[in-house]
């Protein structure tokens, strides 16, 4: 149990320590111990445990989205990287669209799980600080005696989402995929699927760890790997020239897609990182979603180990 113990007097007036623990209010109006709250319920500033009914804020969905992109974008890298295709088969077609249910679908039940469950919407605890993901590391310890264990989802459901998410994600990719991959591509899409089954407790286990490092970084990892992967597509082509690079873009519809990809993940990142710093979503942004491709192809020439000295 995670209590300590104490006369009724002092549980009527006296704080929790810790930032975490809490007391629950009993069926007969007494307060309980200090301990953890339960699962959607926080303490407050009086260490009294609350119901989380907070309404998410816009960063907050623009985290969780970003966590279904990630998932997403795993699952078409693996696909591209095992059927090794250079154009747009049916067959990559296929398990392009059944990754794009599969991650949709898990994520909407998820919604649907969540408290108030049968809902699209969601009730939560926000997220005020960084030890706010760990509160593993803060369980105090009164008098350098027991430690009071107070361990507790305070941000929740924030950090529980997205462990249903990969779980569902996992069952309903192992009811489709096989599937699709049988009519499809029976040969190398069963390696996507293999594929997938290791990424996603590796993307579990980055969670657990680093949960709250991601929610407060997102932005800016959206905006880095955007750029990184647009600079290595355009690396790819082999005439380097700013002409064959811009024909590139639009006379190729695989090419097309890619960048238009780049392009909607780079302008998430700049939306999100603006939301996160408390500024106003203007549209002149968007005048910015090309601007690491065109950088590439203004500058590409100028880095042709040829022009050396």
């Amino acid at each position: 149990m995670c209590s300590i113990p104490k006369s009724n007097a002092l549980n009527s007036f006296t704080r929790c320590p810790g930032l975490y623990c809490g007391r629950e209010i009993l069926p007969d109006g007494n307060l309980s111990d200090c301990g953890a709250c339960l699962r959607g319920f926080r303490a407050n500033a009086s260490s009294i445990c609350v119901p989380c009914e907070d309404e998410p804020m816009l960063y907050d969905w623009l985290y969780l989205w970003f966590m279904v992109l990630l998932a997403l974008l795993l699952h078409w890298f693996c696909i591209d990287m095992v059927t090794m295709r250079r154009t747009i088969p049916k067959e990559v077609t296929a398990l392009h669209l059944s990754a794009l249910l599969e991650v949709i679908s898990a994520f909407l039940i998820t919604l649907q799980l969540t408290d108030p469950v049968g809902s699209f919407t969601i009730k939560s605890c926000r997220a005020t600080k960084l030890s706010d993901w760990y509160t593993l590391l803060h369980n105090p310890s009164p008098n350098y005696e027991e430690t009071l264990y107070c361990t507790q989802e305070a941000v929740y459901p924030l950090h529980t989402m997205v462990f249903v998410f990969y779980a569902l994600g996992t069952a309903i990719m192992l009811l489709i995929r096989p599937i699709i991959v049988k009519k499809f591509s029976p040969k190398r899409g069963i390696f996507s699927i293999y594929a997938a089954l290791y990424f996603y407790p590796i993307l579990a286990v980055l969670h657990a760890v680093g949960g709250g490092l991601i929610y407060y970084s997102f932005p800016y990892i959206t905006i880095i790997l955007s750029v990184l992967s647009n600079a290595t597509h355009f690396s790819f082509e082999l005439n380097q020239s700013m002409k064959a690079l811009l024909l590139s873009c639009v006379s190729d519809m695989k090419n097309a897609l890619i960048i238009l990809g780049h392009w909607l993940l780079f302008g998430y990142g700049l939306v999100a990182a603006a939301t996160f710093r408390g500024f106003g979503i203007h549209p002149a942004m968007l005048a910015l979603v090309p601007l690491p491709a065109l950088f590439y192809i203004l500058t590409a020439r100028l880095t042709d180990p040829r022009n050396s000295i």
